[in-house]
């Protein structure tokens, strides 16, 4: 099963989508990843649901991968005495650590690490950002503020600090428990919530041990601005434009994701664009234009991938989201000006011998009439580097590990095949032309591009590129490797 687009569209799975039908109907429509939110779901569901897909990945023959997203800590207000209160603009009001139910004066906060950040003049959100309090003075234990935006506030709505830097884990205990409990299970890829810094990547990677990539989160300003070092120690980024626009002005998420966008193309690392992209399909089965043209925005950004979250989740129309990102990226990527928009954007930086490899795989296949660029890759870094340079033929990326296969699946472009390790060239090209037969690419008469690495099975070794026939004959016909 081919697609015909290069995007990816991570749907996330829920009550809506539980079943191996639903699921099944889920990957037809067009979803390359599915998203297990540890938010939400016990591990008695969450298991059920990755046996479905690995099912369906068997059932298919496709790779398919997983991505679990961890919770992170969650900062949320204490309880009112009747369940709310209303508070005003222009009054005061504290939060503490005192327990007792609040009112309209006072409420807990119970997380003391916020007062040890906490500054006068700082801001406090509370639900999403619909209520903003500004810190007039405050402690170890309070702060006293007052009211910039009111509203109703009741019992364990969620708060933010957008003006500092928390002295806060980016894992939870129960983060560390799913995590395990998911690396266990056999996810491909782990979603990191409230990273801030590049050192709280560290602790996921190290608990890790290699059995997931690592995918950072970007929701907070401290993570923007911190951006480049958490990229660096990074496999992977979300831009999570939920928290993202609370904590940040709204107009001010749309430069910060194609900036972010940038950055990750540049460095050969999947980027996904995440949060109400098609929002109003939870309860119709019509995207607004907006919404279409946010999905379209996105994907003229160059973005790696798309993401569902309540529509493919909990919403009533599902099959019908996945389908809608599927026409609108088919549609954006068949417009002249997105081929235009993709190449004026690509970085030149070359550093490597296989970076001037897969620099030239690109430069042939754009000029010549190469049907496909086939790229074996141990580790996946062949193929992330070929997807950076978006071409403008299909990337076949093909890997004797299955682990690999299924990682590489996020990345823009890239029809993942899991192949038997080959020790010569020559069987690396024929297995190479008969994967992109098999999946519909190339005809007996069409050329593709190989690129390899001698010796063979070694991560980082890329250091050949042929042009070869899809008539094996010519390729039997010819002496050496």
């Amino acid at each position: 099963m081919r697609r015909h687009r290069n995007v990816k569209i991570v749907a996330t799975l829920g009550p809506a989508s539980s079943d191996y039908d639903t699921i099944r109907a889920l990957f037809e429509a067009g979803a390359d990843v599915f998203r297990l939110n540890m938010s939400h779901g016990v591990h008695d569901d969450i298991r059920s649901r990755h046996n479905i897909i690995r099912d369906i990945e068997r059932d298919s023959g496709r790779p398919i991968c997983i991505l679990a997203d961890l919770q992170g800590p969650k900062l949320r207000c204490g309880v009112f005495k009747d369940d709310s209160a209303e508070i005003e603009e222009g009054q005061k009001f504290r939060f503490d650590l005192d327990d007792k139910p609040g009112d309209a004066t006072r409420v807990q906060l119970p997380h003391k690490e916020i007062f040890d950040a906490l500054e006068p003049g700082g801001t406090l959100l509370v639900n999403d950002g619909k209520l903003r309090l500004r810190v007039d003075k405050c402690g170890k234990d309070y702060a006293d503020c007052t009211v910039i935006t009111g509203g109703t506030i009741s019992n364990r709505k969620g708060v933010n600090v957008p003006d500092v830097v928390l002295p806060l884990a980016a894992l939870s205990d129960k983060d560390r428990k799913d995590l395990e409990f998911v690396c266990e299970l056999g996810v491909d890829w782990l979603a990191l919530s409230f990273v801030q810094r590049a050192a709280d990547v560290h602790e996921a990677r190290e608990l890790a041990r290699g059995r997931a990539a690592i995918l950072s989160k970007i929701e907070k300003p401290a993570a923007v601005e911190a951006f480049d070092s958490i990229l660096e120690v990074s496999d992977g980024i979300m831009v999570a434009r939920g928290d993202l626009g609370v904590e940040c002005p709204v107009h001010a998420v749309p430069p910060i994701q194609k900036h972010l966008i940038r950055k990750c193309r540049a460095a050969a690392k999947p980027v996904i664009v995440a949060t109400q992209m098609l929002e109003s399909m939870i309860d119709s089965p019509m995207p607004t234009r907006a919404e279409v043209s946010d999905v379209a925005t996105a994907i003229y950004e160059g973005t790696d991938a798309i993401m569902l979250s309540a529509e493919s989740a909990a919403g009533s129309y599902p099959i019908e989201a996945v389908q809608t990102m599927n026409n609108v990226a088919i549609e954006v990527e068949s417009d002249p000006n997105y081929r235009e928009i993709i190449e004026a954007s690509r970085s030149a930086k070359l550093s490597s011998t296989a970076d001037a490899i897969v620099a030239a795989a690109r430069e042939i296949a754009d000029t010549t009439d190469i049907k496909a660029i086939c790229c074996f890759s141990h580790s996946g870094s062949t193929a992330l580097k070929v997807s950076r340079e978006r071409p403008r033929v299909p990337i076949i990326a093909l890997t004797p590990i299955q682990d690999t296969a299924r990682r590489m699946v996020l990345s823009w472009g890239t029809h993942c095949v899991q192949t038997q390790k080959v020790e010569r060239f020559k069987f690396a090209v024929v297995s190479a032309i008969r994967a992109a037969k098999a999946s519909g690419f190339v005809d007996l008469d069409d050329q593709v591009v190989v690129m390899a690495g001698i010796p063979f099975n070694v991560p980082g070794s890329t250091n050949i590129l042929r042009i070869a026939p899809c008539d094996e004959r010519q390729i039997f016909g010819t002496e050496g490797d």
